[in-house]
């Protein structure tokens, strides 16, 4: 190696101290997202190597089918059940005809040709969980996401944003994961506030050039990542073409991306209503439904959306409609009660990141969504009514010694005199006893709801959850104030490392452990409450018996030992009384066959 060469630095080190220099002076969206800044050498079979391993990479890994998808759906959003009945079956057909199309890729000439996505549409009013629903679907999936408004783009970016900004996005996403930003989601909300209104004089122009702008990428094209008013892409390319003497460009490919639209639409129904009534239909006069606007919605068309303002090739690019119907009172209330609402969850962990705990009577949780109803702003009202009601609370009880209290319905009515109230009784039995009644109904509730859907859970994870494993999850729900995929997630994970220690002491020594129902409960526990993977646990525990067993193995013959609670609590004393057992059996053996 030359003097020259060794005076390089690392290329890691390098590109972090680049990173840390663009970031102050451009802001943490700024980052150097090329896989390299200098050649390194390389021989020819690596570079195949590096090669074989971004192809496999580059295939999307997804077996979630559309009614696992909508049970999930179903776990976290009230209400809408033609609307996740859609987003879920047709985003479970966009990314399984992905994997199905890099299966076969290659194996016929016309395999692109006239191939639609199924971009869609989303209609409805605001706060109904539109924007939510998507966001979930995205990270169950496990794809880069990016929300966009409509409203901030123009077609050449000069004012507002440049629609194709969307798609660059998804690569910060990605964590500059270019293969993974081909498959992600881009979701474009108020929607609706692009549609022209037929003319062709003032921002009805700058609109209808929004919506050709999209035509292309909701299609497939060819994305630049490198614009004028970038300087990491300025700077790439300066380094590309000072190392190769040639010019680069880097492209991202729209072909898999999913565009999902959103908008309120209204007046919208109001075209539907009088283009029914003129095909003779009748149908206007029909509906007696408590969402009126929802079921006229329910029946649009293309010339619809045509005549409040879109371009029909627009149109035509979002061939799926999901309509969502408004949220009344009742829908807001069950929002509340759902154990895995963000909204009361986040309350929760406010308060107990203070050490506080709290609990929400019933009557209280119907109050908040009374007043939410009242602000019209759907689910978005819920949060407001919360804050209200709590705000002094959460301002004035981290200062004192209170660690619990109950949110009654007189807290949200009058939230200053029931502080009062509380500073000068916190130890009151009635109100000590009221919180703890509330959090033994919370838990046995939990724990009720999980039993009687063990069976779809069991299908959803693959695996059996027994009584003591469901308690375990009720409890780290109300403990951590975690919703109930998040936990069951956490706990199936750590039981397939708990296998996968099985299987590698198995493999290590010959000797078959399998660990009963309590002890990978207890295992669980520690693995959680310490933040440690299963396989850590069980090695830190159980260290010590790959001696003591082979001892065994080699002596008497036994291949098999079954782990109890017992043996995660007490290691050393459990393999004492194993080894003695066995000595004490031989002993009584060998003494008959003296005998």
């Amino acid at each position: 190696m030359k003097d020259s060469d060794s005076k390089i630095p690392d290329q890691k080190e390098l590109e972090k101290e680049l990173n840390e220099y663009l970031g102050k002076k451009y802001g943490d969206r700024i980052r150097l997202v090329v896989p390299m800044l200098f050649p390194k050498p390389q021989t020819e079979e690596v570079s195949k190597d590096e090669k074989e391993i971004g192809e496999k990479k580059r295939k999307i890994q997804f077996d979630l089918k559309p009614e696992e998808l909508e049970a999930f759906l179903n776990d976290y959003i009230i209400r809408q059940e033609e609307a996740k009945e859609i987003l879920a079956t047709k985003i479970c057909t966009h990314f399984k005809r992905i994997k199905f199309t890099e299966m076969t890729k290659g194996k016929t000439r016309y395999e692109s040709v006239g191939h639609i996505k199924n971009n869609i549409l989303m209609v409805g009013p605001t706060g109904v969980g539109k924007t939510y629903l998507i966001k979930l679907i995205a990270k169950k999936i496990g794809v880069p996401f990016v929300k966009g408004d409509a409203t901030k783009f123009s077609e050449t970016g000069y004012v507002g944003g440049d629609v194709e900004d969307l798609v660059r996005d998804l690569i910060y996403e990605a964590d500059g994961d270019m293969e993974m930003a081909q498959y992600g989601i881009i979701y474009i909300d108020e929607i609706d506030k692009i549609a022209s209104s037929n003319h062709t004089i003032g921002p009805d122009v700058s609109r209808t050039g929004v919506q050709r702008a999209l035509l292309k990428p909701m299609e497939e094209t060819e994305v630049d990542l490198k614009v004028p008013h970038d300087p990491i892409s300025q700077l790439e390319a300066i380094e590309h073409y000072r190392r190769t003497g040639k010019k680069e460009k880097r492209m991202i490919n729209t072909k898999h991306i999913l565009f999902i639209m959103s908008g309120a639409f209204n007046g919208l129904e109001e075209m539907v209503k009088k283009r029914l009534n003129r095909e003779g239909i009748g149908f206007g006069a029909e509906i007696r439904s408590r969402d009126e606007r929802a079921e006229y919605l329910k029946q649009v068309k293309a010339e619809d959306l045509i005549a409040f303002g879109f371009e029909s090739e627009f149109i035509g690019r979002l061939p799926v409609t999901a309509i969502f119907e408004r949220l009344e009172i009742e829908d807001l209330y069950a929002i509340l009660k759902n154990p895995n609402n963000p909204i009361i969850l986040g309350k929760k962990k406010d308060f107990k990141s203070y050490g506080i705990d709290i609990q929400f009577e019933e009557d209280a949780l119907y109050e908040l969504a009374v007043r939410a109803y009242e602000e019209k702003t759907g689910a978005r009202g819920l949060v407001s009514a919360v804050e209200r009601a709590l705000l002094k609370f959460e301002k004035r009880l981290p200062s004192t010694d209170i660690c619990q209290f109950v949110v009654t319905r007189e807290v949200v009515e009058n939230p200053e005199l029931e502080l009062e109230r509380l500073l000068q009784d916190p130890m009151h039995p009635e109100r000590l006893a009221k919180f703890e009644k509330l959090l033994s109904r919370e838990k046995r509730e939990l724990k009720e709801s999980i039993m009687s859907r063990e069976g779809e859970f069991r299908k959803r994870y693959g695996i059996a959850f027994p009584e003591s494993r469901i308690d375990l999850i009720a409890r780290r729900m109300v403990n951590k104030g975690y919703d109930v995929n998040t936990v069951f997630e956490e706990v199936v994970e750590v039981q397939r490392q708990v296998e996968e220690f099985e299987r590698d002491f198995q493999q290590r020594n010959g000797i078959r452990l399998q660990f009963d129902g309590e002890a990978v409960d207890r295992i669980t526990e520690m693995a959680l409450e310490e933040n440690m993977k299963g396989e850590m646990v069980c090695f830190r525990l159980l260290k010590d018996y790959e001696h003591g067993m082979k001892l065994i193995r080699d002596r008497m013959g036994r291949k098999e030992f079954m782990i109890t609670k017992e043996a995660i609590d007490d290691p050393e004393g459990y393999l004492n009384r194993v080894i003695q057992e066995v000595y004490s059996r031989r002993f009584d053996l060998e003494a008959e066959g003296n005998g």
